[in-house]
């Protein structure tokens, strides 16, 4: 016999309240609820405006040695092979074996390089060789423990929380890239490259401290061999997947054609009168990206990802290139603030498209190749910022990369029709 409760003349339940219209827009904080992420992430937070010192002093001090724009390119070489090389065996590696140990052995060697680049700034030794050396060293350490901590994020927090939680890790690494930068500027123009690099070598421990709380993180799954057919499989599983192939397409476009950091030292003297322009140069587009983040709660909510990613890649060129017009550093600043928004909304939906699509075997492989092109991608444009400002100069160089980037991006979507009806919903491997 049914309770008054159950029976069927009980009244229907209460429907939930509906959710505070500011709740939908603001940060959702849900995954923060979960200790081991909770840790993961404020370590990596603090990491990383560390990291930032670091990205800013590097190609500062590289300039100051050679007075060259294309030198200031060549981290982006220094940077790119290593990158390419360990991200795609790192990832393998993340499939392979406990994802904790990992990340922990990984996070060692970026501490270990970093206390290096102080040594050499003690030392006065003022080699730009040595400059690349320490960045290869750095990047290949990166290559290894970014894909590793992206592919953990999953098994920390649920599936239906892993945008919000990449939003919050964004947010977070944008956050750093204001904060840093800024600091760095103030660092660089009252002391030393020294001083940067130690403040980042200080910082850093917080994220070794994350790394050695998190659980023990074995692969679920089929074990691979962390070889070249582990990365193999990995990459045809990305070439058969129309969807994966154009996330990765678009970033590639965006970071390679229309990333004009390498310009900053100079342009930030040039065009703007040194002091600390170059620190709020380097830190524009994180400033944008930040305050995506704190009105960032309709993210997870949009379903045609494929679509909305296509059109922040080109919103984001369209602001890179209107930024290289402006002679006042501080429109420069708002616009390229307005291109690290676009930003911050392209990297989440790359980041949990990928997440979402991939089955757990394969997702340190995934963020192996996710590593590659995002952070190899700049060092690209890196290269191409610096030679094409040698052949034409900063203002054709950094217009015309974001213009470039708009049209290639708009035709890469009109030609794979699948991308742009891709809904966050669709089943992983279809």
């Amino acid at each position: 016999m049914s309770s008054p409760e159950t029976g069927a003349g009980a009244a229907p339940p209460a429907a939930p309240p509906p959710t505070p219209r500011w709740r939908r827009i603001l940060l959702d904080t849900r995954p923060l609820r979960n200790t081991a992420y909770r840790r993961l992430f404020l370590g990596q937070s603090v990491a990383f405006i560390g990291y930032q010192l670091t990205a800013v002093a590097v190609p500062v001090q590289m300039y100051a040695i050679t007075d060259s724009s294309f030198w200031v390119g060549m981290l982006g070489i220094a940077g790119l092979v290593p990158l390419i090389l360990f991200g795609l065996w790192g990832g393998a590696f993340a499939d392979a074996i406990d994802r904790r140990t990992l990340l922990l052995i990984s996070s060692v060697v970026l501490w270990v390089a970093t206390g290096a680049l102080v040594v050499q700034s003690l030392l006065g030794v003022d080699s730009p060789w040595l400059l690349l050396a320490l960045t290869a060293l750095q990047s290949a350490a990166f290559a290894v423990s970014g894909p590793t901590r992206s592919a953990i994020i999953p098994r920390l927090v649920p599936i239906e929380q892993v945008p919000s939680a990449n939003t919050l890790n964004f947010t977070a690494s944008n956050f750093g890239t204001v904060v840093g930068p800024l600091l760095a500027g103030l660092i660089l123009a009252q002391w030393s490259y020294a001083v940067a690099y130690a403040v980042d070598a200080v910082l850093f421990t917080f994220a070794l401290y994350a790394a050695l709380r998190l659980p023990h993180l074995e692969p679920i799954g089929e074990r691979v061999s962390p070889g070249l057919r582990a990365v193999g499989q990995g990459l045809a599983f990305i070439a058969l997947k129309p969807v994966l192939l154009m996330s990765f397409a678009v970033d590639i476009i965006a970071m390679v054609f229309a990333m004009p950091r390498a310009l900053f030292p100079q342009v930030a003297n040039d065009w703007y009168g040194g002091g600390e322009a170059v620190g709020w140069l380097f830190a524009a587009i994180a400033i944008g990206s930040v305050l995506a983040g704190l009105s960032s709660g309709w993210i997870g909510r949009v379903k045609r990802q494929g679509l909305a990613l296509t059109v922040a890649v080109m919103c984001w060129g369209l602001a890179v290139a209107a930024a290289g017009l402006a002679r006042s550093l501080w429109l420069a600043v708002a616009l390229l603030a307005v291109a690290g928004a676009a930003d911050l909304v392209s990297a989440v939906y790359r980041q949990t498209i990928l997440q979402v699509y991939a089955p757990d075997e394969m997702r340190g492989r995934m963020q192996g190749v996710f590593t590659v092109v995002v952070a190899g991608g700049p060092r690209l444009g890196d290269l191409r910022a610096g030679v094409t400002e040698s052949w034409f100069g900063p203002t054709v160089s950094w217009v015309g990369g974001g213009l470039v980037c708009v049209v290639l991006v708009a035709a890469a979507a009109l030609a794979v029709p699948k991308f742009r009806r891709y809904e966050g919903t669709t089943a992983p491997g279809r």
